[in-house]
């Protein structure tokens, strides 16, 4: 597994520490944000912010783009996907919940989908826990409890974009793309 290490940016782009032999799987994904969450100087080192969230650029395996993330009280993503990225996700500290939608969406071409009644799924991740997911993977994730909690996430491709949704019962809409270029 390769060790997670603070990326930093230069004139060539962001650091890797690992070579670009294969394209990992979400279960190597997976194996890799839970060691990074069972660092403890890694985890420690991720400011945190009591009013909003906080991140540190990882470098991941494979190519991956990774992320230590924290997130206050009540903090969350909203509704989105990852497009053609594979994933994964390990809570390090604390406990987040994870809301996700059973129905792969279409690519292209809609704005508003209207989603059939047993399509919900939820689930808690506490410390040490994570889980994996394929592309097009629509959900929420969210600090729902009273104290800070710290997770890495890591994606294969790095993300092309993500798509940003609304949801209104059993409507979903389509909101915001977003680009690279609009979170780095």
């Amino acid at each position: 597994m390769s060790q997670p290490v603070p990326a930093s940016s230069s004139a060539s782009g962001p650091a890797t520490t690992v070579s670009r032999a294969h394209a990992p799987t979400s279960a190597e994904l997976l194996d890799f944000v839970r060691g990074a969450a069972a660092d403890p100087v890694l985890i420690a080192s991720l400011p945190l912010d009591p009013e909003g969230r906080t991140w540190v650029r990882l470098g991941g395996p494979g190519g991956s783009e990774a992320w230590l993330i924290g997130w206050p009280p009540g903090t969350g993503t909203g509704w989105h996907d990852h497009a053609e990225s594979v994933g994964a996700f390990a809570t390090a500290v604390g406990e987040l919940t994870e809301h996700s939608l059973a129905v792969r969406l279409p690519a292209d071409g809609w704005k508003t989908l209207e989603l059939r009644e047993d399509v919900d799924r939820g689930r808690k991740l506490g410390a040490g826990q994570g889980r994996a997911f394929g592309r097009h993977h629509v959900h929420e994730v969210l600090n729902a409890s009273a104290a800070h909690a710290v997770s890495v996430h890591a994606y294969y491709p790095p993300l092309p974009l993500i798509r940003r949704f609304s949801r209104t019962g059993a409507v979903l809409r389509l909101e915001q793309v977003e680009r690279p270029e609009d979170w780095q």
